[in-house]
C-alpha cells in the first residue's frame, strides 16, 4: 500500500512514524516549547535525527476546550515553518481545518493536509480536490474541541466512526481525489470516552477493512492517563506501548511526540517479524 502526497509516494509496507511539531502556545502536552519559527525548525531537525518519517506541523491546538485561532494568526505561526521545513526532504503534513491555511501551505509545497474536521469546513474539500496530488488525512471527531469531552459519543464507537470515515472518503473521491491520496484517522480522544477509544484499538481491523491507510494518534492522550494514572509528562512509555499495539494491529502511520522511543520499539517489533 502507498500514500500519494504532493512530492512523495510513501511506501506503507513498513510503519511510518509521524513526528508532532506544535507551533502553538497552548497544546496540551508541549504548548509553547516550539512556538517560534526557529524553535520549531530545530525541533523538526531533531525529530528527523530521532527517526521520524513524516513531520506534522500545527498552528492551532485542538485539545479539549481549546479556543479557536484566527486564520491570520494560524498562518503567521505555520507558514514560515512550512517554507523552511519543505527543504528537509521529508513529507510535510499540516494539521489544519481552515481552507485558507490549506491553500497557503500547499502553495508553499506542503505534502499532506491532516484535518481533524475531515474537510467539513467551508471550502476545505475544494482546496484538496483542486490540488494535483496532495495527501489528505480525514479524522473522525464527535462534536468540536470546545465541547467534545463534555458531550462525548454515546454507545459503541466503532460502527459510527467507520461509517463517517467511509462517507467522507467517498465524498472526496466523488470530487476526483484518487483513493491512494486518502488516509483515515479514528480520532482517539476527540469526543470519545476512554472505553470508546480502546474499543477503536481493539477493533481496528474494522477500520482497516475500509481499504485506506490508517493513521492513529495515541500519544500522551488523556485515555492513557486514565488507565495508568500518569500525568501528561509521564506518558511516554504507555504512549509507545499504544503506538506499538496500533501498528501490530495494522495501523500504517502513528502520530507521536516521542519519536526516538517509538522508532526503537518498532525496530524491536520488526526484528521479530519472520
Amino acid at each position: 500500500m502507498f500514500w500519494q502526497t504532493t512530492r512523495f509516494r510513501i511506501d506503507l509496507s513498513q510503519p511510518q512514524v509521524m513526528g508532532i511539531v506544535n507551533v502553538t502556545p497552548d497544546s496540551f502536552s508541549d504548548g509553547g516549547q516550539h512556538a517560534s519559527t526557529r524553535a520549531a525548525l530545530v525541533h523538526c531537525e531533531q525529530l528527523l535525527k530521532d527517526g521520524a518519517h513524516i513531520l506534522d506541523i500545527g498552528g492551532e491546538s485542538t485539545r479539549p476546550g481549546a479556543p479557536a485561532v484566527s486564520l491570520e494568526d494560524e498562518l503567521a505561526r505555520v507558514l514560515p515553518v512550512v517554507r523552511e521545513a519543505v527543504r528537509l526532504n521529508v513529507p510535510i503534513s499540516i494539521d489544519t481545518y481552515k481552507a485558507g491555511v490549506m491553500q497557503a501551505v500547499l502553495d508553499a509545497g506542503a505534502d499532506i493536509i491532516n484535518d481533524v474536521w475531515a474537510l467539513r469546513q467551508a471550502g476545505a474539500q475544494q482546496v484538496v480536490a483542486a490540488h494535483a496530488q496532495c495527501g489528505v488525512c480525514l479524522m473522525h471527531m464527535h462534536g468540536e474541541p470546545q465541547t467534545m469531552q463534555t458531550l462525548p459519543m454515546q454507545g459503541s464507537s466503532i460502527q459510527p466512526v467507520a461509517e463517517f470515515l467511509k462517507n467522507q472518503a467517498q465524498a472526496l473521491q466523488a470530487l476526483g481525489v484518487a483513493d491512494e491520496r486518502i488516509a483515515l484517522d479514528p480520532g482517539v480522544g476527540f469526543g470519545k470516552t476512554v472505553a470508546q477509544n480502546f474499543e477503536l484499538l481493539a477493533h481496528q481491523d474494522l477500520l482497516l477493512a475500509l481499504g485506506y491507510p490508517l493513521l492513529v494518534g495515541w500519544s500522551r492522550k488523556s485515555s492513557i492517563g486514565a488507565v495508568t494514572g500518569c500525568a501528561v509528562g509521564e506518558r511516554m512509555v504507555p504512549s509507545v506501548a499504544a503506538a506499538l499495539l496500533a501498528v501490530e494491529r495494522g495501523a500504517h502511520v502513528v502520530r507521536v511526540h516521542d519519536v526516538a522511543q517509538t522508532v526503537q520499539a518498532l525496530q524491536v517489533w520488526q526484528a521479530a517479524q519472520v
